[in-house]
Parts: structure tokens; sequence; C-alpha cells
């Protein structure tokens, strides 16, 4: 069982967005995957509780701190709460094998991530702990956008990929689904840029 963690404390980075997205994708392969909202405001519940019935399942759990996942399940995301303790931040990268800190373009999330980001490399919380940044609702050719790809960059852990600003999450999150599972063609764009994802959390270079 691997299990991978959305985790960033400053809110409406697109935690919810990446981990729903993320579970359906295995879901969609056919890998039993369990969702673990940790989120007061349970939006991946929501999300579950919209997903259409004939599409593949997901196992909803709510976020404790004695979980007990299910053996069945091989792929465990987990939807991290944000405006949370330093001390639960510790406790949720302990429990990953796989971490992904989402960064939205703008001063203000830089800030942020680079102050959560000094906290967890000094207290050595991530121990044992792939983890990974994305640049998350990103307009390219912004000046923030640039100043966003440098940090991110420069920060001395894996830059794994760019997702842009696009309706197509905003769509996929009011039906319970993921982009995987909408028209190849409405998300061709979307497709190539979690394709380094999906391959960074799975340790292969290549699909």
């Amino acid at each position: 069982m691997k299990k991978i963690l959305v985790i960033n404390p400053k809110g409406g980075c697109g935690k919810t967005t990446i981990a729903t997205n993320l579970a359906s994708y295995y879901a969609l392969w056919g890998v039993p995957t369990g969702l673990v909202d940790f989120d007061a405001q349970r939006s991946s519940t929501e999300w579950l509780a919209a997903r259409p019935a004939a599409n593949e399942s997901i196992h909803a759990m709510a976020g404790g701190d004695n979980l007990r996942y299910p053996n069945s399940l091989r792929r465990v995301v987990m939807d991290a709460p944000a405006r949370t303790t330093a001390v639960r931040n510790r406790r949720l990268l302990r429990a990953a094998d796989v971490a992904l800190i989402p960064v939205l373009p703008s001063a203000i999330d830089i800030r942020a991530a680079s102050l959560f980001l000094g906290e967890t490399l000094m207290s050595g919380a991530a121990r044992g702990t792939r983890i990974g940044l994305i640049a998350n609702r990103v307009r390219e050719n912004t000046l923030i956008y640039g100043r966003l790809r440098e940090f991110l960059r420069n920060i001395g852990i894996p830059f794994v990929t760019t997702l842009r600003d696009t309706q197509n999450y905003v769509r996929a999150a009011q039906l319970g689904i993921g982009i995987f599972e909408m028209a190849p063609s409405q998300v061709e764009a979307d497709l190539e840029q979690w394709r380094p994802l999906i391959n960074w959390v799975e340790g292969k270079r290549r699909r």
C-alpha cells in the first residue's frame, strides 16, 4: 500500500483538487483506492458524494488519529487540512510515503510555502517521505509564474509539474469525477501536465 499525502497549511492552494483527481486516476485503472479527508470543510467527502455510481468506486475515509486502512487498498490519497498545527503536519508527513505540496502563483503563497518547507525540513518531519512540489492553477507567461517557477526550482526539493488554471477542474469537481474521466479531447493539455506527476509518485521515468 502506498500512502500519498497532499499537504500545504495555506488554504485555497488546490489540495482537494489534486487529491481527488489523483484518486480518480488510480480508480480508473482498477487500483483499489482510498481517499482520506482530513479537512474540516470535507470537500473531498462532498466530491465523493457527487461521484456517479457508474464510475469506479473510491473508498471514503474520514481523517483521524487512529486510522485503520483496509488491507485491500493499494493506494491511499490523503487530503490534508489547512490552518492546522505543526505537530499534526509532522504526524501526517511521517505517515505518508509520498507528499505533494501545491503552491499557487502569488507572493503570499510563495512566502507561506517557504515558511512551511523551512519548518518541515528543519524539524526532520519528512524524513523517509518523498516530497514533490507542484505549481498549481498557473497562467503561463505571467511574471508571478516566473517567480514561482524560480522559487520551486531553487528550493532543493523536486519540482514535479505545473498544472494550469482551467475550468476543467471546476467541472470535474462539480460532477464528482476526475479529469482522467472526461473526454480526452477536452483535457489533452491537462493530461500532459499530469504525466510527470504520476510518474514521479510511482517512481517511474515513463508511464
